[in-house]
């Protein structure tokens, strides 16, 4: 499988592919690195929420 990577494309078997995660109350998280000659050239993640996110919109005015 190709990667993309800050080199360019690399075939998979050329890398050494790192993952790891946390999870607590808040969030579930996974993320996989691939390396290369002890360089990280690729990360990504994944992110789930577990409780829901709420935002308040306050608005204001400009006293001009």
């Amino acid at each position: 499988m190709l990667i993309t990577t800050t080199k360019g494309l690399m075939d998979e078997t050329l890398l050494v592919k790192k993952t790891g995660g946390i999870d607590n109350d808040n969030e579930h998280t996974t993320w996989t690195e691939y390396w290369l000659n002890g360089e990280l050239v690729h990360r990504s993640a994944h992110v789930t929420l577990k409780k829901p996110v709420s935002a308040e919109t306050i608005v204001g005015g400009f006293n001009g």
